[in-house]
């Protein structure tokens, strides 16, 4: 567990709580009494990155959504989750509902790394240890 805080005045203001794992420290949770500018960021982003590099870790999970994240080197991953939904109906329909989202999360994932990523390098390679393979569109000039 790793907690990150800010005082002003002798006062605590915000906080972030990460969880470290075996190879990752994950971001999970953030809060502050009022908005100071970037304060966010220093907490959330850069002293989890500065821990993770103390520690040894090879990356640092910002947790999932927030394109604002991508600016700041944190390319857009998939997240998993499982959930056991006891209606049968209900699970059906939620099944339905994830079938018919899941190339919209994998096509929105691409996009938004190929498009908006701040690293030099393609985010090819990134995108392909997630399943997702990005290729030319069949209508592109060779």
């Amino acid at each position: 567990l790793l907690a990150v805080a800010e005082e002003k005045g002798g006062r605590l203001v915000a906080g972030a709580l990460n969880l470290i794992g075996g190879d990752c420290l994950y971001g999970r949770n953030w809060g502050c009494i009022k908005q100071y500018d970037s304060l966010h960021f220093e907490l959330c982003y850069y002293q989890a990155i500065e821990a993770a590099i103390e520690r040894g870790l090879s990356r640092v999970e910002a947790g999932a959504q927030g394109q604002h994240k991508i600016s700041r080197g944190y390319l857009p991953s998939l997240t998993f989750s499982s959930h056991y939904l006891r209606d049968p109906k209900f699970r059906e329909a939620v099944r339905a509902a994830m079938s018919e989202e899941q190339q919209q999360i994998l096509y929105t994932t691409a996009m938004l790394a190929i498009k908006d990523s701040p690293f030099k390098e393609d985010p090819s390679e990134h995108l392909a240890k997630q399943g997702i393979v990005v290729g030319k569109a069949e209508d592109e000039d060779e």
